[in-house]
């Protein structure tokens, strides 16, 4: 159970739409165990349909202030999951000066879904949804609080 990273860097494009995501799912099911952040190879702003999808599972975003790699402050991180192919090639490049390892989830965009207010929530629902079992297929999950 020794196998977790104490600290994940989940990456994306602008820090607004998947990292967040990822960064929010993985500090609710293990802040409390793992060091948790995320950046963008760009900062944007926090999508409100991202705040929108993960209210409805009772974690608030509302708060995230998306930042770029060179906003990061810590840089001392075990693991980098990058979530699209400008992230990937930003954190393999984080590699030659931080010892850490870089896994590429590559998780599709849902600001690029047009149609209905509802057609396009479900398609961050969707990223939502398939980033957490990712999540908990990835990491040890022990769920039980500590006593």
């Amino acid at each position: 159970m020794n196998d977790l990273p104490a600290a994940v860097l989940f990456a994306c494009t602008q820090n607004s739409v998947r990292s967040p995501i990822g960064e929010a799912l993985l500090k609710h099911l293990l802040g409390h165990r793992v060091y948790v952040d995320s950046v963008g190879v760009r900062s944007g702003e926090i999508d409100p349909f991202v705040i929108e999808v993960m209210d409805e599972i009772g974690i608030d975003v509302s708060r995230h202030r998306a930042k770029s790699f060179d906003d990061l402050e810590d840089t001392s991180f075990d693991l980098i999951i990058s979530l699209s192919p400008e992230a990937q090639h930003k954190a393999v490049d984080l590699t030659r000066t931080m010892a850490c390892d870089v896994e590429f989830w590559n998780t599709f965009d849902p600001t690029l879904i047009e149609g209905s207010r509802e057609t396009r929530l479900q398609a961050y629902r969707d990223v939502r949804d398939q980033l957490k079992k990712r999540i908990e297929e990835r990491f040890t999950l022990d769920l039980k609080p500590p006593h």
